[in-house]
Formats: structure tokens, C-alpha cells, sequence
């Protein structure tokens, strides 16, 4: 049986239309929208969002002063890769140097793209609160002094491998202890990931340069 086009269907005869199905949907969707803008907003204001780094912040110091501490680590493990005859002092100073280089890169680029000098005229460690016990005759922690540096130079056989193995030690835990205190400081994501890897991989290495110091003064 054909449906007479011109009888109402039992919706319309109910009252219920399409065009009424559509602006409760419409009400409906409004609704729901409202409620995305607000939740959103109520979200933007629990969850920080991620800034550049200005000039001053926690992050530019931090990578300046890294790179400086860094620079100083290349060089010693060059020296002793170049003058040390013990196959595992030649490995891993050829590993610190690597990595620590790598990482000045990361720095570098990082600065870099927050459009930010790669140097400051700011005191060492100024992005660190209570700072002033952390640098010693202008110094980072952990970092040898010039006559050290002097000292390692000059050095040959198992004296070079001693020097440079205990100057390597402190020089790791003092960048552990900047890099610990930048993660805690920091709230970008970028920084806190590089700072945590440096932790890791300096831990690693000081239990390595223990092992070799002991072997080292054995011998």
C-alpha cells in the first residue's frame, strides 16, 4: 500500500518534526560546545605552558654554564686520549669527549632557537639560587683549577691516568649536582629530558673511573 504523501506520519501527528529533531540537536551541539571552551580554559589554567626561555631564566644559564663546564671536560679527555698508553683511559675519555661535545651541540642549537647569545655577561651560575657557595675562585662545581690543567698536561704513564681519572670524577659530580638542579628549576620539557641524560650518563661514568682508579693505584 502506498503512504498518502499528504497524511501526516505518526511523528508529525505527535508533534515531533525534523525541524524540531534539528534545533534540539542544534541546542544539544551548542551546549556541548560550551562546555569544550570552559573545560579547555579551566585546563590551560592547571597546565603550565611551555615559554621560551628569556635571556635571565633558569634554561639560558643553565645551558651557558653547561657548555662552559663541558668544554673543560673535552679538553682534559683530549689530553689524556693523547697521552695516555692504558686502552681503557683511551676509551673513555674518547666517549666523555664525544658525548659532552654532542651535548654542547644540543645546547648551542637550543639557544640558538630561542633567540638567545650563547654567552652571557651574567656570574657563573647566577640561574641558581644560593649560588654563591657553588663557585669557588670563579669556578663551576667540579671544575679544575688552571694549575691542575697545567699539572695534566705535563703528565705521562700511570700519573696521567691517575690525574686525569680523579680531575674527570669531580668534574662529574659537580656537573651532576648543576644538572640535577636545572631539572629541578626548569619547567620545559627539553631541559629537564638533556639534564636527566647528563645525570645518567656521569653516574654511569663515575662508577667506570672508580673501578680504574682503584686498578690504576694498584698497579
Amino acid at each position: 500500500m502506498i503512504r498518502d504523501l499528504t497524511t501526516p506520519d505518526a511523528d508529525s501527528a505527535s508533534g515531533v518534526t525534523p525541524t524540531a529533531d534539528r534545533q534540539r540537536f542544534g541546542y544539544a551541539a551548542l551546549a556541548l560546545l560550551l562546555v569544550g571552551i570552559v573545560l579547555g580554559a579551566a585546563i590551560g589554567l592547571v597546565i603550565p605552558q611551555f615559554r621560551t626561555p628569556g635571556d635571565d631564566s633558569v634554561e639560558a644559564g643553565f645551558f651557558r654554564d653547561m657548555s662552559t663546564h663541558h668544554a673543560q671536560a673535552v679538553e682534559m679527555s683530549m689530553i689524556a686520549h693523547a697521552g695516555s698508553a692504558t686502552p681503557s683511559i683511551v676509551t673513555l675519555s674518547a666517549d666523555i669527549a664525544t658525548t659532552q661535545q654532542a651535548q654542547i651541540g644540543y645546547m648551542q642549537a637550543w639557544l640558538r632557537d630561542w633567540d638567545l647569545s650563547p654567552t652571557s655577561d651574567n656570574t657563573a651560575m647566577a640561574w641558581m639560587p644560593d649560588s654563591a657557595g657553588s663557585v669557588v675562585n670563579g669556578l663551576m662545581p667540579g671544575m679544575a683549577n688552571p694549575e691542575q690543567l697545567a699539572s695534566l698536561r705535563k703528565a705521562t704513564g700511570k700519573d696521567l691516568d691517575i690525574q686525569f681519572l680523579e680531575l674527570m670524577r669531580a668534574h662529574h659530580l659537580g656537573g651532576i649536582h648543576m644538572a640535577q638542579e636545572a631539572e629541578e628549576l626548569s619547567d620545559n620539557k627539553d631541559v629537564d629530558w638533556l639534564a636527566n641524560s647528563m645525570v645518567a650518563a656521569q653516574q654511569g661514568e663515575i662508577q667506570l673511573i672508580d673501578d680504574l682508579l682503584k686498578q690504576a693505584r694498584s698497579s
